[in-house]
């Protein structure tokens, strides 16, 4: 797979009728970045979200988007053609702190939002997350592998809950709501929280301001990270898709280039012109050990896969981020 720079999220307009779209958690880092994508395409976006991990500040590069300030836990009403749901903490620093509101996120926010859809009869995508592999014995992972997570652990309500989003798609699907299931896999790019625990704001935080990296273990764990433009087409392409096999069917959404997390250190230093060094800590209790997307499923069913590589990736990541510590700087 040849991969280059990003791809810019122009979304030219299609020759079809525009829609009303719900995205739940709208204001999180792919929220923000796909509803940007979709105003850009004629769609009128509505978000919700309640801002307890997206940001308004994500929402104001932009225009058109309507703004509901909603738990979606609690229950509301909004009539949309399409629905992306992607509400949920995925901090992996939050797993813990925020463990019963991101189960009840994933499960009953979940619910919510699948009976809006059968409600109005509107189709809904689901993100799920690379996750429900939990640390996988089986590598690649592809989507009939059902993994091998902890059930009580540090992980285990982002994870487990995860895994039940799944399966309530699956039962509205059988009654008949047009349900798609978008496993993510890593994602990074421009509009990611820092402090949230994911590996690349770490790194980049940590190079641009001369501290050390933090890497757990030594190093040897294995990511497989897919720039935000890619995997935002991605989404979209599934959610579009007219084809009667994707409804109700996980999809395997990620970049299935695998690095190793030491590696990627040593390239966001360079990429940063930073003397930093890396600092190695003990590994997480359910760490993966490695993880990287079998993506033959979206490849045949969607036509798609990205195209843009690490090192392009994190210069427009880091790009982002100096910006941002220059911003707070003033």
């Amino acid at each position: 797979m040849a991969q280059g720079e990003p791809r810019p999220l122009k979304a030219q307009r299609e020759v079809v009728s525009t829609m009303r779209i719900l995205v739940t958690g709208g204001a999180g880092f792919i929220g923000s970045n796909l509803c940007e994508y979709l105003i850009k395409k004629g769609h009128t976006v509505y978000c919700l979200d309640n801002f307890s991990s997206g940001r308004r500040k994500n929402l104001v590069s932009f225009e058109g988007v309507e703004v509901v300030q909603q738990d979606v836990t609690a229950p509301f009403d909004l009539r949309a053609e399409w629905i992306f749901h992607l509400a949920s903490i995925a901090s992996p620093a939050r797993f813990e702190r925020n463990a019963l509101e991101i189960a009840l996120t994933n499960s009953i926010g979940t619910l919510n939002v699948l009976r809006l859809a059968e409600k109005y009869g509107s189709r809904v995508l689901i993100s799920s997350t690379s996750e429900v592999y939990g640390d996988p014995e089986t590598h690649p992972q592809s989507e009939d592998y059902r993994g091998n997570v902890a059930t009580m652990g540090p992980r285990a309500p982002y994870d487990e809950s995860k895994r039940f989003a799944e399966t309530l798609a699956y039962i509205f699907h059988t009654r008949g709501v047009d349900v798609r299931v978008a496993r993510v896999f890593n994602t990074y790019g421009p509009r990611m929280t820092p402090g949230d625990g994911r590996v690349i704001p770490s790194f980049a935080l940590q190079a641009l301001t001369g501290r050390r990296l933090t890497v757990y273990g030594d190093g040897s764990q294995t990511r497989s990270f897919c720039y935000v433009t890619d995997m935002i087409e991605g989404l979209y392409a599934l959610i579009a898709s007219e084809r009667e096999e994707v409804k109700g069917l996980p999809v395997n959404l990620g970049n299935p280039s695998e690095h190793r997390i030491v590696e990627l250190a040593a390239l966001v230093i360079r990429l940063a012109g930073s003397y930093s060094e890396i600092e190695f800590l003990p590994l997480p209790k359910d760490d993966p050990k490695r993880r990287r997307p079998d993506i033959t499923r979206a490849r045949e069913m969607l036509g798609w896969e990205p195209r843009t590589s690490l090192e392009k990736g994190l210069e427009y990541t880091l790009d982002y981020f100096r910006k941002e510590i220059a911003a707070d700087s003033t």
